[in-house]
């Protein structure tokens, strides 16, 4: 299984968790330090270790899960022009380790001053 830290629109019932949902094997809930930006119906996320503690979730996947949510990320590779770049993260909690899909920086757009897109999206009033 590979360890992928989702903190947006994957997320366990938000718009595209049916991505990711037919390759899912374990959902733990975890957070990771950073900085997320509002880019209209998606969030980004920049890591930052002064940033906000990021609520997310760790998904267990399989190799075709994290091929079709490097599809959905814009991911194409290392040294590729990528939407995001799949980088290996820790949890500040719980240790545990993975991929995350991140900006390298806030590309412009406004910053997210909560550490939830759920949060931020039900005050928004954004649907999922």
């Amino acid at each position: 299984m590979i360890s992928v830290f989702v903190y947006g629109t994957l997320l366990t019932g938000e718009v595209n968790h049916r991505v990711a949902a037919p390759y899912l094997h374990g959902v733990q809930p975890g957070c990771v330090r950073g900085r997320l930006y509002d880019v209209g119906v998606f969030p980004a996320l920049v890591l930052d270790t002064k940033g906000y503690e990021i609520r997310g979730e760790w998904f267990d996947v399989t190799e075709e899960g994290l091929r079709t949510m490097d599809q959905l990320e814009g991911y194409h590779g290392p040294g590729q022009e990528n939407l995001y770049e799949r980088v290996w993260v820790s949890d500040v909690g719980n240790g545990r380790s993975g991929w995350v899909y991140v900006w390298p920086d806030s590309r412009g757009y406004p910053e997210i001053s909560v550490g939830s897109w759920r949060e931020y999206r039900s005050v928004r009033g954004v649907r999922a």
